[in-house]
Order: C-alpha cells, then structure tokens, then sequence
C-alpha cells in the first residue's frame, strides 16, 4: 500500500493518481472538485498547470464509477454534461472575490460554479443551496489554478452524512482544512507532488488558515 505523502490525527494524503491510489474507497462522504474537462487555465497567472486530467470528462467520471451511489458532493461547470445520478444543485456565487472570468465578449461576468449533490443522508435544516462566498483575493491564493475557500468546504461538510470525508482529487487542500477544522476524519488524494506540498504546508499550521474568507451562505 502506499505510504501517506502527510498524515495527522484528522487528515491522511497521499500522493497519485486516485483511479490507482484507491484507499479514499473507503471513506463515507465524497467532496471533490475534479478535472472537468473544461481545459482550465488562469487567465491571471500563466505559470500555473493546466489542471491534469482536464481535456475530457473521463477522469471524472471513472472516479464516480467507482464511487457510486453513496453521498457525494462534486464540483463542476455549465459548460460539460453533469454526472449521473444527480440529486439537486447547489450554486456558489463567487462574486467579491479575486475578479470575474468567462467570455470577455459576453456583457455579464461568469461569478458562479456547480456543485452536485448525488446521494442520500445529508443534515441540517433547510436553506437556500446558493453559497455566496467570494473567491480567493489574490494576495492570499494559493499556487494551484482552482483553489476553493476553506469556508465555502466548511458550509458544504458541514452538511454531510456522519463518517470520514474523502477528495480524491484534493488539489490546494480546502476540503481536508475544512473536515479538520469541524472535527472530521479526512482522506486526501493528489497527482501533483508540487500540490501535495502545498497541503502539507497548510495543514501543517495548527490554527484556522485565515487566507481564506469567512461568511455566510446566502440568508
């Protein structure tokens, strides 16, 4: 087996490719941001990877397949089918944060992305599934295309079904700081040694990682 790229009381990450590095199997929530075929790349920062695995929808979803119908919550864009099995969608509206993309010759601002809800067990009272949480300002980004803020990861695992929380494709870490900051258990995946270090250093900070924003979902 493969030995943890880092590892500590609430969080395990290992560094290859999750369709071969499979422990994250044995979690019991899934929440991933996954390559989505959309061909991602900064506009703002061209040293930046491309995000691997990008060019299609096959990475994606082979890891679904292998997770199946269990509770899942699972990033992804308007511009690609959506994976099967979808039970609702939520929407995080990005606006306030590090400036707008999409197509500069359309007049309105592409400010939000998909998250997928797939199966059953979720908690909390009802609320609106639109997350208006700004992305990451600049200054306090880190180096990864797709970082999400610890605090949208926190509004999101706050609404999982008991049990260890797997991101087979953890990129910058958000979803490992957010399980570990609401006292879950968390198993992380991902290709990128350079990425994996960059967890390694974030989580390795014992106390709450303030480059984030903190807020509130939509009231």
């Amino acid at each position: 087996m493969t030995a943890p790229y880092y590892q500590d009381d609430h969080v395990t990450l290992y560094l290859g490719d999750a369709l071969e590095v499979d422990v994250w199997l044995g979690a019991d929530v899934l929440v991933t941001d996954p390559p989505y075929g959309v061909a991602y790349r900064s506009g703002r920062n061209k040293s930046l990877r491309k995000v691997a695995g990008d060019h299609s929808l096959d990475v994606r979803d082979s890891a679904l397949r292998m997770w199946g119908d269990r509770p899942g919550l699972v990033f992804g864009s308007w511009k690609q089918p959506r994976p099967e099995r979808v039970r609702q969608l939520i929407v995080w509206d990005k606006r306030g944060g590090a400036g707008f993309s999409g197509d500069l010759k359309m007049p309105w601002a592409d400010i939000t992305e998909e998250i997928y809800v797939m199966g059953s067990g979720w908690v909390g009272g009802r609320r609106p599934a639109i997350y208006s949480i700004p992305t990451l300002p600049s200054q306090n980004r880190p180096k990864h295309p797709t970082p999400k803020p610890v605090p949208l990861m926190q509004e999101l695992v706050s609404c999982c079904p008991p049990g260890t929380i797997a991101d087979p494709f953890a990129g910058s870490g958000a979803t490992l700081i957010a399980a570990r900051e609401l006292g879950r258990k968390a198993i992380g995946v991902e290709a990128e040694e350079e990425y994996c270090e960059l967890m390694a250093q974030r989580l390795s900070h014992q106390a709450f990682d303030f480059g984030d924003w903190e807020t509130s979902p939509t009231p």
